[in-house]
């Protein structure tokens, strides 16, 4: 990669128990195969010569019923690698389908995270939908490059249940599936790279989304760890896993059918058990033993798991399979190594009865174990086989044919030679997690190479907002002095010679098209933020990134289309027709003196109505009516808080009557010489600078007197001002925002 190194990976994945040891695999349907998957990758990374360091975001929990280790905020996994846990909503185990009302919270904990460590990510890499919305909103907000790898998928999902005749409206409340694949449509919008383990998840299973590209998708086979899973003769198998699955069986020397696979019912291993109980021969030369997650007491399983339980035990007694059946109820992950070699002594097979398998992990470590292959013929098992040639595809619904498959699978000797030798064989020249990353760092290769910190930071490529430490705010202004152009050039040289320290931000009632084409013709500075439409969007950074949690929060109770209809019959309020004076969290007015109301009066109409908004008026001629929650000051307030930046380390230059609110916290504040609100003697705000000149010659007179791109301190000529504001304003961010910003401590 042209020498590039100490590279920095994000790798998400939210749900489930992720820990550095001893994985709970198949604990609930969330602990599976893809918590293994992406732990291997995160320490395998890690190891690469061109890799500084590696972290996993994912939730913490802080829940007895699991165990202390999740709660855990950072744990070393060795060579520059860890697991950040991030706290976001409540502080108990939750199942992946109630998460998505907490990941605007995740996404805004670890923008803080990022800032306390003082490093961008090189690359994003989430893993699964709820990771995938998490993963597109970080990478956009901060502008690096993103990889999603989906594991299983929402629309395929969709499709096998109503096959199953559930309803959707069932299917909604179990799984909310609508979040899930629009979280989806999200993450495949925005990924650079599509990571898959399979050729069939590109052509079928990825190809029915909207947002499907093939050019991203990149199919890299996941690895196995060859120094556990490895061949009889090659590692031990302990008395301890051989007592714990012979105690059941009569015959312990016959051919084994093994079965890993979480209690779920789409993994079918109900059909195994049927095909199994359905043939004397199987019954009288065989043993099945059945490995489904780890339980103490049927009545502590979730109601998934026990009813898949309830209807093996009630198969097994059917077809009285005592003493040729062996279901543990303890198999942690550190001995299934032991289980396949100890399968693959009796020259037994590995079944994967699954109805869909995206992947199938356990079929490369039972491969790299020894042991042949039956798998089910939907996913990821035609990929494995066809590598590998050391097994057959099944059909999971057809029984008869199953049954006949296990039976010559244990019988034909030189063909389970055959099986077996290929099996490793083919393990070993496709599926090493060396060749995952070598391939993988490859892939990503196009993507890191334009990714260097110092260059990107200054030329604003990319987001450097989780570096900042304090930011300027200005609205815009069409009329220029010659000394305006010059502090607006020191200006411009004083937020390019500060990076990435010093932020530059833009906050004005116009479209955000209007603001671009102004900064263009006056020069100011690349803006780090776009606070446009009097508070009613929020961008950041030259790609634009809106800020979609913004306007869920102004979004609330907001009613621009009966506002309108209690407007129109106020006299003295015509509604601006110009190009881009309306948004959807902004209308706006010309107002007559004299004959329309005054703005409280206008303000109390809205407020007997029902109606929750604030109506500004500026230079006693446009009137706005935004959500009480909008505002220049709200919406300055709000990217403060999430970026993690002081409110007494943000400069804001206000000049028109609807900045007046963001005047009355803790931010700086300068006033220009031509500013229109009205101030009176007071000594309650020494934050307020008032300045001798106008325009952007105020904002430098302003900046300079703050010593704010140095130590800031505060002048003396800065107490003593106050706006004269005549009405009531709320201009405190909501509880809602501050409990979602603050979530989870």
């Amino acid at each position: 990669m042209n020498g590039i190194d100490n590279l920095y990976f994000v790798h998400i994945s939210l749900h489930g128990l992720i820990r550095g040891e001893n994985l709970e695999l198949g604990r609930d349907a969330d602990t599976g195969g893809q918590c293994l998957y992406v732990l291997d990758l995160v320490k395998e990374l890690a190891r690469h010569p061109q890799v500084g360091q590696v972290d996993l975001f994912t939730r913490r929990i802080i829940d007895p019923k699991v165990g202390p280790d999740y709660a855990k905020r950072v744990e070393d996994l060795g060579n520059g690698a860890s697991i950040r846990r991030i706290s976001a909503g409540p502080r108990r185990y939750l199942r992946k389908e109630v998460l998505w009302r907490y990941l605007d919270a995740f996404i805004d904990r670890s923008l803080i995270h990022l800032r306390e460590q003082g490093r961008l990510p090189d690359v994003i890499h989430a893993h699964y939908a709820d990771a995938g919305y998490v993963g597109s909103r970080l990478a956009s907000l901060l502008g690096c490059p993103f990889v999603f790898t989906g594991h299983s998928l929402g629309r395929s999902k969709l499709e096998r249940l109503l096959e199953g005749k559930s309803s959707r409206r069932k299917i909604e409340q179990r799984y909310n599936m609508s979040a899930r694949v629009e979280a989806e449509e999200l993450a495949l919008d925005n990924a650079q790279r599509v990571i898959t383990s399979t050729n069939q998840e590109v052509e079928t299973q990825y190809s029915v989304y909207e947002q499907y590209v093939p050019d991203t998708m990149r199919v890299i086979p996941p690895g196995v760890d060859l120094s556990r899973f490895s061949p009889p003769g090659t590692g031990e198998i302990p008395d301890s896993v051989q007592a714990k699955i012979e105690r059941f069986l009569t015959d312990p020397d016959r051919p084994v059918i093994l079965a890993i696979a979480r209690a779920d019912e789409k993994k079918n291993l109900k059909s195994l058990v049927k095909a199994f109980g359905e043939s004397s021969m199987l019954r009288d030369r065989a043993n099945l033993v059945i490995i489904a997650g780890m339980r103490e007491k049927m009545s502590q399983l979730n109601p998934g798991a026990r009813k898949v339980w309830n209807e093996l035990f009630g198969l097994i007694d059917d077809y009285d399979l005592y003493g040729c059946v062996s279901i543990p109820k303890q198999l942690p992950p550190e001995e299934v190594p032991a289980l396949y070699r100890y399968a693959a002594t009796k020259k037994g097979v590995f079944v994967n009865p699954a109805l869909m398998e995206p992947f199938g992990l356990t079929l490369i470590e039972a491969a790299a174990s020894g042991l042949p292959l039956l798998a089910t013929n939907d996913g990821g098992p035609r990929d494995i086989l066809g590598n590998c040639k050391n097994g057959k595809l099944i059909d999971p619904l057809d029984v008869p044919a199953l049954t006949a498959e296990l039976e010559n699978a244990i019988s034909d000797e030189k063909q389970w030679k055959q099986w077996s030798k290929n099996g490793i064989d083919g393990v070993n020249a496709h599926y090493t997690w060396k060749g995952h990353v070598d391939r993988y760092i490859e892939e990503v290769s196009e993507l890191v190479e334009e990714i260097v910190h110092e260059d990107l930071i200054i030329s604003k490529v990319r987001t450097s907002l989780p570096l900042k430490g304090r930011l300027i705010f200005t609205g815009l202004s069409d009329d220029l002095t010659d000394d305006d152009r010059k502090a607006i050039a020191e200006v411009r040289r004083l937020t390019d010679s500060n990076q990435p320290a010093l932020g530059f931000g833009i906050s004005s009632g116009r479209s955000l098209k209007m603001v671009r084409s102004v900064i263009e013709e006056l020069g100011l500075p690349e803006p780090d933020v776009y606070i446009t439409q009097l508070g009613g969007q929020i961008h950041y950074g030259k790609r634009l990134v809106l800020d979609y949690g913004w306007e869920k929060h102004l979004a609330y109770r907001w009613d621009p289309e009966g506002i309108r209809e209690v407007l129109d019959a106020v006299p003295g309020l015509n509604l601006q027709t110009a190009e881009g004076s309306q948004h959807k969290f902004k209308i706006s007015y010309n107002y007559e003196e004299g004959v329309a109301p005054k703005r409280k009066d206008i303000q109390k109409i809205l407020r007997e109505k029902g109606f929750r908004a604030k109506v500004l008026l500026s230079q006693n001629y446009f009137l706005d009516v935004i959500p009480l929650r909008s505002g220049k000051g709200q919406a300055i307030r709000y990217v403060a808080l999430r970026w993690g930046i002081p409110f007494d380390k943000v400069l804001f230059h206000a000049r028109r009557g609807s900045d007046y609110e963001a005047l009355s916290g803790q931010f700086l504040a300068v006033l220009g010489a031509d500013h229109n609100l009205e101030l009176k003697s007071t000594t309650s705000l020494p934050r307020v600078y008032l300045a001798k000149r106008s325009n952007y010659a105020g904002l430098l007179e302003g900046i300079e007197a703050y010593q704010f791109a140095e130590n800031i301190t505060i002048p003396d000529s800065a107490a003593g001002l106050q706006i004269e504001e005549a009405d009531e304003t709320e201009a405190v961010l909501s509880p809602d925002l501050v409990v979602h910003m603050n979530d989870g401590e």
